[in-house]
Order: C-alpha cells, then structure tokens, then sequence
C-alpha cells in the first residue's frame, strides 16, 4: 500500500535549500530507495511493503523528478552537487548512514555514496557508469526519445494505450521486460512523470563524462542485473564487478531495466540479503 507523500524542506549548510518529496513506511534499520532517471518515487510501490515489513523504507524523489522541485536556479545536477544535497535529505528525515537501494541513475548515486562511505550498504540495480561511450550513447539516444514522445502524447493518449498490455508496452517496454504487469494508472502516472521531469536535460547533461572507475570498499555492495535490460546491456554487470571486486554480481533473470515491476519477491530479496 502507497504511503501519503511527504515534503521535506532541505536546508545545507553551505547550499541553497531545496525541497524533496518523500515517502515512508515500516519500522527498524532505514532502507533509502533512489529510482532512475526520468522516473519517480513509485517505482518502488511493488517492492516497498516487502522491505517495510522488516525495516523503515524512505522512498524520496530526486530533484528535479517526481514531485520533487527542480533546484534553485544556476544549480548544475552533476554528482558533486546530487550527492551533498542526499546526505542532508538523509540527516533532515532521521536516517543518517542509511541502507541504500538505487536503480541507474539512483544506483550510480548509492555508489558513490557507498565510496564516499555516507552509506550502510549499497544495492545497486543496473547502475548508470559502467558503459563504453557507444553503450552511452545509445542508452542516451533511447531516453531522449522516451522524454520527447512522453511529451508529444496527449494525455488522453497515454491514458487509452495505457488500458491494454500492448500498449503498456509501447509506452514502457523499453524498460519493463514484463510491461502488461504495470497497471493502467501505474503507466499514466510515470508517463506524466517523465514528461514532466523538471531536472531531466540537466542530469542527462551531466552524466555525459561520467564513469565510475573506483572501489567501494568497506561497504556491502550487491550490483544487481536485469538478464533482459534493454536500456544498460547486462554485459555492464561484468565491468561493474571488475571495478568493484568486493561487490557480489547478481542476475535477475527475466527481468528489464527497472527490475522492482517484473520481479518485485526477487529484487526484495537481493536487497534484505544485502542488508543483512
């Protein structure tokens, strides 16, 4: 069951306060859920009881994604302004040193936040950073046009090919490897997300020159596959494990991009194995 959103206003000690939407439920040691680019905090609805039923789950939406505000003018959205802004989200919502759970983009974030040691443990899911520059580029061309088609729908549009598994995977099936099991409201809701996503331009912008080249070590880190990810070829996987060789690589097999749909009981898993 969904949480009610919440709205948190961040004040940094030496950064401009911004806002983050927020979700949270269950109790015990706190679990972070970061979504990708482009997506919001719901992604995570289909894992997120499972995990609350053992521990406190905070889902919040990155800035510039969901209902989350862009940040202040002039703010670049590369990962030395993200990270600092996370960590004073974590202290600001009681949840210092949490559990953290990323996909793409949000598993390139728990990364480093894993190396920079602001993290309990690290589940990463199809992390962004670990592709050669024509797997960039490519992953870069396909989310262009997911935001340029996302806007050139009429809403209506999007709500009547919403209704039918074939048209839930024309919308979604580049990162669903099973669209039809998205709900009709589910589908809509991203699809306006994404549509809207203020901090869209500007993260794709920065993510241009990145790789992720360093260990994380003295954190627990799992990286975790899709076998059918369409958007970050699951061949990534291999070249996240040599960089991280402490890391333990796991294949969701049957699964796409955002694994947390196609497979909600298995993703849980890797994630409370990681946890504990």
């Amino acid at each position: 069951m969904a949480a009610p959103v919440s709205f948190a206003r961040i004040t940094p000690a030496d950064r401009p306060p911004f806002t983050v939407a927020y979700e949270r439920k269950g109790a015990g040691e706190p679990i972070v859920l970061l979504h990708g680019i482009g997506h919001h905090l719901q992604a995570w609805h289909p894992v997120s009881d499972i995990l609350a039923a053992s521990h406190e789950v905070i889902s919040l939406d990155l800035p510039g994604f969901g209902a989350s505000p862009a940040l202040p003018g002039g703010s670049t959205y590369d990962l030395d302004t993200v990270l600092p802004l996370l960590t004073a989200a974590f202290t600001e919502l009681g949840a210092d040193r949490p559990h953290v759970v990323g996909n793409s983009l949000g598993g390139l974030l728990a990364l480093e936040l894993g190396r920079r040691r602001a993290v309990r443990s690290v589940t990463a899911l199809s992390p962004a950073g670990f592709w050669t520059r024509a797997e960039r580029r490519y992953a870069f061309g396909v989310l262009r046009g997911m935001y340029a088609g996302a806007q050139a729908l009429p809403e209506p549009m999007v709500e009547t090919l919403a209704r039918s598994a074939l048209g839930r995977a024309s919308l979604t099936g580049t990162i669903y490897a099973h669209p039809g099991r998205r709900s009709a409201d589910a589908v809509v809701a991203e699809t306006r997300a994404l549509r809207d996503a203020a901090g869209f331009a500007a993260t794709l912008a920065a993510g241009r020159g990145v790789r992720f080249t360093d260990d994380v070590p003295d954190v627990p880190v799992t990286i975790g596959w899709g076998s059918r990810d369409r958007l970050l070829l699951p061949r990534q996987g291999v070249r996240a494990k040599h960089t991280i060789p402490g890391a333990r690589l796991v294949r969701l097999p049957g699964c796409g991009h955002v694994p947390m749909n196609d497979d909600p009981a298995l993703v849980a898993r890797v994630v409370l194995d990681t946890v504990r």
